[in-house]
Formats: structure tokens, C-alpha cells, sequence
């Protein structure tokens, strides 16, 4: 039997790199997929793909700093047959490559507040459901644990911690309830930057330097991670990160 057959996993940023990766892993271990997003033709080409593999693939155009898209979105899933998995990964709008001595407020800002605001939204709406059923599995996301000192990434290390934060204390919450709580720890994932980003390759060569391993994790190998997360097998990991940084970072 596959790791997630039977279980209905909603991923928001679906439409993104990371997303679907996460979702096409899923999808390939059982799990019916509930992509959502904000732009929907390209939720629609994940769909798509899953779909030609095999897959079960649901899309829907979901603002997830909206409250009340959130919940209803996840009240719609629960009536397909209940929500197993939440795993939140859109983007923050961080800005990266300038200083924070010459950040603009809103800028250093925007990525805290907009983690804080949606990953809260959806873990909520996620927990309120699991709770009744007594089983479920909110992901996380995050990068590096220390400030990168050779690139600025503006605000982006203190929403990551904010997301720490709050798991730790979902993780408490919810336990009783058997609902699990993991983030997924990266030290930097290349394949995530568009091909003419301005320096990308510098900073995939300086993020494989930093490995034990010489080289950066792959979305494909991201997704296999999750998917294992989620399922029952780890079914004792709770108030935990993984390690998905081929050994960038050391816990």
C-alpha cells in the first residue's frame, strides 16, 4: 500500500515549485490532492500533471491571508471526506539582496507578518477539522536557522522563527488530539529561483560548499520527505523539524 492512499492533503501555494513538488509526491503515495492559490492557471497545470500520472488533483483559487476564503476552502474539504494533511507554502514577498540597513520598513516586514498571518489561518482551519477526527498532520516550512551572513534576506530568518513559534505551541495544543505538527527544514533549495536570477549560480555553489553531502536538496527529494512525514509511519513525530539541508545545517 502507498504511504498517504485514502487521505485528502490540502497544499497552499500549490502553484509554486515547492508546492508541486510537495503535491506530485503526495499525489504519487495515494493522497488525494487540494491544491490552492491565488492564481489559477497555474494551480491547473499541477492538476494537470498529477492527473496525466495517475493522480487525484482538486484546484481552487484561495487567497490564504483571507480568513474567510480560508475557512470556507477548508470546510469544503472536510465534506469531501475530512482533511488529513495541511502543509501552507506560499511565498512571503521577502525581498532578498539588500541590506537591512537600507530596507525599507514594509519590506522587512512584509515577510513576518505575511508568515504569521496565513500559516495561522490555514493551521487553524486545518486543527478545527482534524480535531473531531482525532488524527491529522499540519506541515511547515523553513530554511536556514542561523542569519546567512554572504546574502541579505531581509526578514525572512525572523518569519521563519515566528513559524517555529507557532508550531511549537500547535504542537502542545493539539497533541491530545492526535494531531501532529513538523516543519521540514531547509538550508536553501536552488531549484526554487528562476534561471535568471542575479547571482543564482554563486549562491547554489555557496549553499552546496556549506553541505556535508556537496550538493543542495532537490524538490523531487523534498516532496519523497513529506510525503513520509505525513504519513503514518511517522506517526510518533510531533514537535519536531526534520532536516532536508544534506547536512547545511546540524541540529
Amino acid at each position: 500500500m502507498t504511504l498517504l492512499e485514502g487521505k485528502n492533503a490540502v497544499i497552499y501555494g500549490g502553484g509554486g515549485r515547492i508546492g508541486a513538488a510537495v503535491a506530485t509526491a503526495f499525489a504519487a503515495e495515494g493522497a488525494r490532492v487540494f491544491l490552492a492559490g491565488r492564481t489559477r492557471a497555474r494551480l491547473d497545470e499541477v492538476a494537470a500533471r498529477i492527473r496525466d500520472g495517475g493522480g487525484r488533483a482538486e484546484t481552487a483559487e484561495v487567497d490564504a491571508l483571507d480568513e474567510r476564503a480560508v475557512d470556507e476552502h477548508a470546510e469544503a474539504i472536510a465534506a469531501e471526506g475530512g482533511i488529513d494533511i495541511s502543509f501552507n507554502l506560499i511565498a512571503h514577498g521577502d525581498v532578498q539582496g539588500t541590506p537591512l540597513v537600507e530596507m525599507a520598513p514594509a519590506d522587512y516586514e512584509r515577510p513576518v507578518v505575511t508568515a504569521v498571518r496565513t500559516q495561522f489561518l490555514t493551521a487553524r482551519a486545518a486543527a478545527r477539522h482534524m480535531i473531531a477526527r482525532r488524527s491529522g498532520v499540519i506541515l511547515f516550512f523553513g530554511g536556514e536557522a542561523e542569519p546567512l551572513r554572504e546574502f541579505a534576506v531581509g526578514g525572512l530568518q525572523v518569519a521563519f522563527h515566528a513559524i517555529e513559534a507557532m508550531r511549537r505551541q500547535l504542537a502542545a495544543e493539539l497533541g491530545s488530539y492526535g494531531i501532529r505538527t513538523v516543519t521540514l527544514r531547509t538550508g536553501g533549495v536552488p531549484e526554487t529561483l528562476p534561471e535568471d536570477f542575479p547571482g543564482r549560480a554563486e549562491l547554489e555553489e555557496n549553499i552546496a560548499a556549506k553541505t556535508m553531502l556537496g550538493r543542495a536538496a532537490r524538490l523531487a527529494e523534498i516532496g519523497e520527505v513529506a510525503a513520509f512525514v505525513a504519513s503514518d509511519r511517522a506517526r510518533t513525530m510531533t514537535a519536531a523539524t526534520v532536516n532536508v539541508s544534506c547536512g547545511a545545517l546540524v541540529d
